[in-house]
């Protein structure tokens, strides 16, 4: 089935075809949610936030703000008609605050207004009575107190005490894992839209249309199927849209259903930065045990991560933390514990690779230190606890780790950046510079693919083919930027074997295609791009008789190829075959649907088989570091990603670079911080560094694996892309340690957190030198 089409070699995937936006793009014609022209009445809203980030809130006086011009509605949770609650997973998370007010930034309630400008100006102008108390800002001493917002996860895997006993050397260590913005180049944004029967048209930047299209209805107290949520384009997601966009849709919706008119809202980056989630700072500790020659036999490894004031998805990003924190490694031995720290700041949520991340940088940090620690190769000590090429090893959730490609991808990444010159170079350099110190390091990744839920792991594309031969295809992935769109396309293109201009791309649409979930977790191809093939397969069969018939041949030897269909040496058009098989009245319609095989997953134990699949990566990066002023560089990267037989090479290597560069952004200069009344402080371009075109590596080598593809049936044989790339920026991280390791010395292990900012560069020279001393 998954060899696809007959006897013809592939014309449309694996090719080079550019986003089908990309020409919108760079010429500034790509419609966003703000570029619609706003429909007559349209009114303008902004959130009321909250001033304090912890407190009782006893009061608001909006008579003020309703008087000021322009004003035509101001709505708070009392004006709600369905349910206060917006929680993805869980409940008890309010669209507007009550009573409990839990930081600053909070949604108290929404005006809106004739114009922007005035909408904001009257959610400044609200008077609040508030009794204000000492939030909790730091996780470590949420931790203390016990304030969680879920109970801790823990994954066990054989005798951990009794390994740790036994083990030649135990080693301790801390972690201090930053958090990140998303900070899309779209903000926030929403455009409701009333319409008769209490039916409401929402435009929404989202990833998760169907999240909205449930939330909007519950909350204005109605079903969802009097919800139409579209989504054409978003610019940039990154995870940030997944959940967090139903506080913007639901309170323009709320302000629409209020009015009878439509409301736009669309946030501020100030208000976006204060009001919505970001990746999970996190604290993680560990006590690993290892032989002398640096073979890990058992690991204790406990999280706390910022959770915020509420659950979110912060269940889900601790398990997805917590099954990466073997990464690459086979570790016979494991207690992983994650708690989820309720902190007065701002709900934290998905974030490109979804918890992975941290596990992911925790895991090589452990390496890391055994091998300084032991004085040995880190390179060495990878390689020594590599789960086995096909050994039957499982991880410590018990699935095992099939079509290895660890070693592969490491020793070719090895070879291709020209490690051992490069690392005597290196090494030669830090003993004649006392100033400027480089950095080297290899790190590899084994992501997993495939949601934590498994009823999420399914999608579901509707195709039309046209009596012209033209196609329509919608399905229900959303297009952030990555180029899902154009991919899915060429899964059509390819089956029905036409140019990729014959497929119609629209948006995604809960009309459509119903019941979506979210793009996220790298599924987007995988999910979207399966249920389309199975809907455009199972149209092209219904059309394969009727060529068949009329060639007067078996249905065997009818070849679609190159727009035409054909028997023999004869052929006919394919728009002439869809009117064929029209006037002999066959369906030319389909909605398809997938559900990914072969995933099990039990939440309180722990185990079982929640990804499909395994993708592997490799990195070497080498860094420079100024040791007066903690400046750094990443001066050269070597990247090697496995991509299955890729759908698309040209847009696969753009989201390899993307995603390096954001984990570097993530792991170098991305710095959140709040002052100590728990204002986000860090709220703009100004103030909040995100990489620039001159922090790329000036060297950047980007290769994807060639000749293998997925071992798994997965759609053409392709894997995903999106988030195990960003892991691989964890290669810099280590560079930056190794950097700092050169100022002390040999057995010292650097304690550099993460963002490796200048200061936090310093801290770790300092540091160092003091334990040599």
């Amino acid at each position: 089935m998954n060899e696809h089409v007959k006897s013809v070699q592939r014309a449309i995937v694996g090719k080079g075809i550019a986003h089908d936006s990309a020409v919108k793009h760079v010429s500034g014609e790509a419609v966003y949610i703000d570029d619609m022209p706003d429909l007559p009445g349209t009114l303008h809203a902004a959130l009321i936030l909250s001033p304090v980030a912890a407190g009782t809130l006893n009061g608001m006086d909006t008579a003020r703000a309703a008087a000021m011009e322009g004003v035509v509605a101001i709505v708070t949770a009392a004006d709600i008609p369905g349910h206060n609650d917006i929680a993805p997973i869980l409940s008890g998370e309010p669209l507007f605050a009550e009573r409990d007010l839990d930081y600053l930034g909070m949604p108290v309630g929404a005006v809106a207004a004739t114009s922007y400008e005035q909408a904001v100006r009257a959610a400044h102008a609200v008077v609040f009575d508030i009794a204000e108390t000492e939030p909790v800002l730091d996780v470590e001493e949420a931790h203390r107190r016990g304030d969680y917002v879920l109970d801790p996860q823990e994954l066990i895997s054989g005798d951990v005490d009794a390994a740790l006993q036994e083990a030649d050397l135990i080693l301790e260590g801390r972690l201090q894992i930053g958090g990140q913005d998303h900070f899309y180049l779209e903000t926030h944004i929403a455009y409701a839209v009333p319409g008769e029967d209490g039916d409401m048209t929402v435009h929404s930047s989202t990833q998760h249309p169907t999240e909205v299209q449930h939330h909007v209805a519950h909350v204005l107290g109605g079903y969802a199927n009097a919800v139409d949520v579209q989504v054409r384009r978003m610019g940039g997601g990154f995870g940030g849209k997944e959940s967090q966009a139903t506080i913007i849709a639901c309170a323009a919706a709320l302000l629409a259903r209020r009015t009878g008119r439509p409301v736009k809202l669309r946030l501020k980056r100030s208000a976006d930065m204060a009001a919505t989630g970001k990746r999970h700072d996190m604290v993680s500790r560990w006590r690993v045990g290892v032989t002398k020659n640096g073979r890990i036999v058992g690991a204790d490894v406990e999280y706390l991560a910022r959770a915020g004031n509420t659950a979110d998805l912060t269940g889900p990003v601790i398990t997805r933390a917590i099954t990466h924190t073997d990464n690459a490694y086979h570790i016979p031995a494991a207690r992983f514990v994650g708690h989820a720290c309720k902190t007065n700041t701002v709900s934290n949520t998905a974030f490109r690779g979804f918890g992975g991340p941290q596990g992911v940088v925790t895991s090589e940090a452990m390496i890391d230190q055994i091998a300084r620690e032991l004085q040995l190769d880190p390179n060495h000590v990878r390689a020594l606890n590599y789960y086995g090429p096909d050994t039957g090893e499982t991880t410590p959730y018990d699935q095992p780790v099939e079509h290895n490609r660890l070693v592969e991808v490491t020793e070719a990444i090895l070879h291709s950046a020209q490690w051992q010159q490069r690392r005597a170079e290196v090494d030669e350099h830090n003993k004649a510079d006392p100033v400027i110190r480089r950095g080297l390091a290899m790190m590899p990744v084994k992501f997993g693919i495939s949601f934590n839920l498994p009823s999420l792991n399914q999608a579901g594309a509707l195709v039309h083919v046209y009596q012209d031969g033209s196609v329509h295809l919608n399905h229900g992935g959303t297009e952030m930027g990555q180029g899902l769109f154009v991919k899915v396309a060429q899964v059509v293109a390819e089956v029905f074997q036409l140019d990729i201009d014959r497929i119609k791309i629209t948006a995604t649409h809960t009309g459509k295609v119903p019941n979506t979930s979210p793009t996220a977790a790298s599924t987007g191809s995988d999910l979207n791009g399966m249920a389309a093939f199975k809907a455009a397969t199972a149209i092209r069969d219904r059309m394969t008789p009727i060529a068949a018939q009329h060639f007067d041949v078996p249905p065997e030897d009818i070849v679609f190829r190159e727009n035409r269909v054909h028997a023999g040496n004869r052929s006919i058009a394919f728009s002439e075959l869809a009117k064929m098989s029209w006037a002999a009245r066959v369906s030319l319609s389909e909605a398809g649907h997938y559900a990914t095989p072969k995933i099990h997953w039990d939440g309180k134990s722990m185990k079982g088989r929640p990804f499909f699949y395994f993708t592997y990566g490799a990195a070497v990066a080498e860094v420079a570091i100024d040791t007066l002023t903690g400046e750094n560089r990443c001066l050269r990267a070597d990247i090697l990603q496995d991509c299955g037989a890729s759908l698309n090479p040209a847009v696969d290597l753009g989201q390899i670079e993307g995603a390096f560069v954001q984990g570097m952004g993530w792991l170098t200069c991305e710095e959140l911080w709040w002052d100590k009344s728990g204002r986000l402080r860090t709220v703009g371009p100004s103030t909040y560094k995100i990489p620039g075109s001159r922090d790329v590596p000036p060297a950047f080598n980007v290769l994807i694996l060639d000749g293998a593809p997925n071992a798994e049936e997965t759609v053409f044989r392709s894997k995903a892309v999106g988030e195990p790339p960003l892991m691989l920026a964890v290669s810099v991280w280590l560079a930056l340690r190794d950097a700092v390791a050169s100022c002390g010395r040999p057995g010292l292990s650097p304690n550099l957190r993460t963002p490796a900012t200048p200061e936090a560069v310093l801290d770790a020279i300092d540091d160092i030198r003091a334990r040599s001393a």
